[in-house]
């Protein structure tokens, strides 16, 4: 059984990177995004892997644990600092797939969704 999803939300050429999102459950989700866009954003859809509710940095169900590309990832804001801390999630381990956004073309980031 192949668990494995592959699409691209831009077109070929454009400023992009690869983010590549597991579920809960097993799934992975790999998608090639522009630049600037959010990791919620990037895998959402009918099949994606990442849980949310808000879209708004203030509930916290899209927390996800950076498995690669930390350094990928646009830096929190103090919104998403905020609710990381309710959770006490360090930002070097753990973001918000609303907020986190892909910053380096070419960059590739690895990310599982967390348990609630």
């Amino acid at each position: 059984m192949n668990n494995r999803q592959v699409s691209e939300s831009e077109a070929p050429g454009s400023d992009q990177a690869r983010l590549v999102a597991e579920a809960r459950d097993g799934r992975v989700v790999e998608v090639q995004a522009a630049v600037g866009t959010s990791l919620l954003e990037a895998s959402d859809g009918p099949e994606g892997p990442i849980p949310f509710c808000c879209r708004s940095a203030s509930c916290g169900t899209c927390r996800v644990e950076v498995l690669e590309g930390a350094d990928c990832l646009s830096q929190p804001d103090d919104d998403e600092l905020d609710v990381l801390s309710m959770y006490a999630e360090s930002p070097d381990r753990v973001r918000l797939a609303c907020q986190a956004k892909l910053c380096v073309t070419g960059g590739s980031v690895r990310v599982r969704a967390l348990e609630q």
